[in-house]
């Protein structure tokens, strides 16, 4: 069986070798370097990830560029942008890179030793139920590694996955980009709450009375198309909107003591199903459920840290016990 980098080097001719004896010559933690360069298109970050100078790494990238006789990373408007030759060669590259830890066995991460720092996206939402245990596993199981937070629309978060700017977002991205992977964390339903005194004894609000109410919409501006009002236009209705606001954590503290009715997924009213200022209820109309996800660029698949992490969110997500609003909302 042939070593499988010395199959990839004649299947992408990358080195434009002709022998073996010149792999020799290659010094392979080169490599390394090239594939972090082409995941972050950032030195200092590069330079963070693999615990070296940025001296170092510009050292590296400039040995890669007359190892391959080509730029690699160009700057432009202030970032590195990949070469055709590098987005051609970084498949190859990191499936290499990946035969080869697995050749030399485990020990390429690991957590517990590990100095890192991982850059997520998310709304406030999904800090509120993915960050509180994630930060807890991270203090356990891997003290050294930290975590940047970044909250934006969700073609804001796409962007920075493209770009490189974040490692991992996570949200609801009905539509992604060909080079966006994803994974489901949960399926997730809405839920709605109300100011008790303004219920009136009740318990729900029919549809009648809920299109009577005004409401709040937790939305950014290019998201105000919720998935709440197409599920209500598709059965002739409109509601009115009286506050828009891009905060899922303070939209429930607007309901209190107002006539007002907040739509929203049911883990964000995870802590007001047992505050007895409000009620917490099922919409009095089918809303379809949503996929919360994990998306990351495909280039950083097989970085051993990053499916790491991402199979750390995903245990988050699965074995967190969350609560969840009273039975009348199931």
């Amino acid at each position: 069986m042939q070593h499988p980098l010395y199959e990839w080097k004649f299947r992408y001719n990358i080195f434009h070798m002709h022998d073996v004896n010149t792999l020799r010559g290659i010094d392979l933690n080169l490599l390394v370097v090239l594939d972090a360069l082409l995941a972050e298109r950032h030195v200092s970050r590069t330079a963070s990830r693999l615990n070296m100078s940025q001296p170092a790494v510009s050292h590296a990238l400039g040995r890669l560029r007359h190892l391959f006789d080509d730029p690699l990373l160009i700057r432009r408007a202030g970032q590195l942008v990949p070469s055709a030759r590098a987005r051609e060669i970084a498949p190859a590259l990191t499936e290499a890179l990946r035969q080869l830890r697995e050749i030399l066995g485990p020990g390429g991460f690991d957590p517990a030793k590990e100095k890192r720092t991982f850059r997520l996206a998310m709304s406030d939402y999904g800090s509120a139920v993915i960050l509180p245990g994630l930060l807890k596993m991270l203090r356990l199981q891997a003290p050294e590694i930290d975590v940047a937070i970044t909250q934006s629309s969700r073609e804001a978060m796409i962007g920075l996955v493209l770009d490189g700017e974040c490692d991992l977002a996570l949200g609801v991205f009905p539509e992604r980009p060909e080079p966006v992977e994803a994974e489901q964390l949960f399926l997730e339903r809405f839920a709605c709450l109300a100011d008790r005194e303004q219920m009136g004894g009740q318990d729900c609000l029919d549809m009648e009375a809920y299109l009577s109410r005004p409401h709040v919409l937790v939305a950014t501006k290019s998201e105000a198309n919720s998935e709440i009002d197409m599920a209500l236009r598709a059965l002739g209705h409109v509601r009115r909107i009286a506050v828009t606001l891009p905060h899922w954590g303070n939209a429930p503290r607007l309901i209190c003591g107002t006539d007002l009715v907040l739509t929203v997924a049911r883990k964000a009213l995870a802590h007001y199903e047992r505050d007895p200022a409000f009620v917490a209820f099922k919409p009095p109309f089918p809303i379809p459920p949503f996929p919360f996800v994990q998306i990351w660029h495909e280039r950083r698949g097989g970085d051993p840290a990053h499916l790491w992490l991402r199979n750390a969110v995903k245990g988050v997500a699965v074995s967190a016990s969350l609560p969840t609003v009273n039975a009348a909302a199931s």
